[in-house]
């Protein structure tokens, strides 16, 4: 019998009362290994009633003790991150390494959650006026939420509620209902940390429980991670709501590789960042776009990305993992197929990929297209899986013209060891996150992670500064004390601040 994911509210894992159930299903072997719940009404309303009596109490917590609860977080998660990941692996299909990774992402968010106190820092101007000052708090909304993908259940769920927790927020979270059993032991981890009751909530569902999250006035703001539709869908009605909106949405990301590039560092980059996590990363490079005597080296790239074979999440030598699920590979195969019909040119074909030993898995080899043009759906659409399709352009100005008529803008990346290049590629191009001479540049968490065009739906991005912006408001006092009202008093002879 398979394990039903408990919700989490009111600082107790409890059974849902629900009679509707989602499989959850290790994605090597379509084993369901446990059922997620679509939690009910009553039991979401009281998840709501919970989040804000905690509020009440928790954003009257000193900042100092909520960055102590933050350090203790961090530290258990580093304890245990091999056990997370172990987790992680077997209902993602990751490989064991890779699991690892997207745990540490989050672990260092936590880090920066326990920087809370220099974070929250107001500003302050003496004598605007005469004998006046101002200056200005930053404190929290309230109640926040967050839904989550399954492509990184535990980096994306600590790019949000650690961050939200930490400036004095409740917050409730929504993960995938793919992949529960990961944000479950977060929570525990949390729980054992110090958080208090109520200040951390999790249902699970689908389309509508994020309805509920979408339309429930008492929650303030909203973090999205997911697919374009979705994000448009979950920022426009978030929005029509009232709400604070981020809503990180799919992407398509070049790499642009100058002749004067080491070779041997771009091949081994692009086989990585293309076909790693079984290109299910939306900061994977599914466009390498050779400029000028660089295309010589398409061979090269593919023949390398040839010998990337999938496998289990325990197997040291696979490379990646199954794909999410047997609609996902269905789809990725059509897209192949779409490819191939529109004239791109298949160098490596992905479909039909079996593992030994695991012949029910959501196996999607890598694939690799050449002589790819910008009206293909192969490159307009984001395949979501480990596809790279390759391009070939006359020079750097070529590169740029395609890459920011793209209507997505998260990432992409310049391999060159020419300095001016770089500088004008970094400069000149409209994607929100740039890596010279390195594939896939998410930003470490004391900046942010900055999408934009319709990779992102907002004014405030994650983690990072803007974090600290979106889950707070900002209160100015102007202050005028008459000396008149000064009374002399005693000595203080302590240095406990009275």
């Amino acid at each position: 019998m398979s394990k039903k994911v408990p919700l989490y509210i009111d600082g107790e894992f409890r059974a849902s009362q629900t009679e509707s159930w989602i499989p959850v299903t290790n994605p090597a072997t379509q084993e369901v290994i446990a059922e997620a719940p679509c939690a009910t009404q009553d039991e979401m309303e009281a998840a709501v009633a919970s989040a804000r009596e905690a509020f009440k109490t928790w954003k009257e917590v000193p900042v100092s003790e909520r960055a102590r609860v933050m350090m203790r977080y961090q530290a258990l998660l580093k304890e245990h991150q091999e056990e997370i990941a172990e987790i992680l692996a077997q209902e993602t299909g990751k490989t064991f390494e890779d699991a690892k990774g997207d745990v540490w992402r989050g672990i260092e968010v936590v880090e920066q959650a326990a920087n809370i106190p220099s974070l929250m820092m107001g500003e302050t101007v003496e004598n605007v006026a005469r004998s006046i000052d101002s200056y200005s708090y930053i404190q929290p909304l309230g109640i926040c939420a967050g839904i989550t993908p399954f492509n990184f259940p535990a980096m994306i769920p600590l790019w949000m509620f650690p961050m939200a927790i930490a400036c004095g927020n409740t917050f409730i979270l929504k993960p995938s209902e793919q992949d529960p059993l990961t944000p479950t032991r977060l929570v525990e981890l949390f729980e054992q940390a110090g958080a208090p009751k109520g200040v951390l909530q999790v249902i699970h569902g689908g389309k509508d429980q994020v309805d509920f999250v979408l339309d429930h006035p008492e929650i303030h703001a909203l973090s999205f991670v997911g697919s374009v539709p979705v994000a448009e869908y979950i920022y426009r009605r978030g929005t029509e709501n009232g709400k604070r909106v981020q809503a990180f949405a799919g992407a398509k990301n070049h790499c642009v590789i100058m002749p004067d590039a080491n070779k041997q560092q771009v091949i081994n980059n692009l086989v990585g960042a293309s076909v790693g996590a079984a290109g299910q990363r939306c900061m994977a490079i599914s466009v390498a776009v050779f400029v000028g005597a660089a295309k010589e080296w398409i061979p090269e790239v593919a023949e390398a990305i040839a010998k990337v074979r999938p496998g289990a999440w325990n197997d040291e030598n696979a490379a990646y993992g199954p794909v999410i699920s047997p609609q996902a590979k269905e789809r990725i195969e059509q897209m192949i197929t779409d490819g191939e019909n529109e004239g791109a040119k298949l160098l490596v074909d992905g479909r039909g990929c079996t593992v030994e030993g695991l012949p029910d898995g959501n196996w999607v080899g890598p694939t690799v297209f050449s002589e790819v043009t910008a009206d293909m759906d192969i490159y307009k659409k984001e395949v979501f899986g480990p596809v790279l399709s390759m391009m070939e352009v006359e020079d750097l100005d070529d590169a740029l013209t395609l890459v920011n008529n793209n209507p997505y803008g998260n990432g992409t990346s310049i391999f060159t060891s020419n300095g001016a290049a770089a500088r004008k590629y970094q400069h000149e191009v409209t994607v929100g996150q740039v890596g010279i001479n390195i594939p896939i540049p998410v930003p470490l968490p004391f900046f942010s992670f900055t999408g934009w065009k319709r990779s992102f739906f907002g004014d405030l991005h994650a983690y990072g500064k803007q974090a600290i912006r979106f889950y707070t408001e900002t209160k100015t006092v102007t202050a005028r004390w008459f000396e008149s009202d000064i009374e002399a008093s005693g000595p203080n002879m302590s240095i406990h601040l009275k």
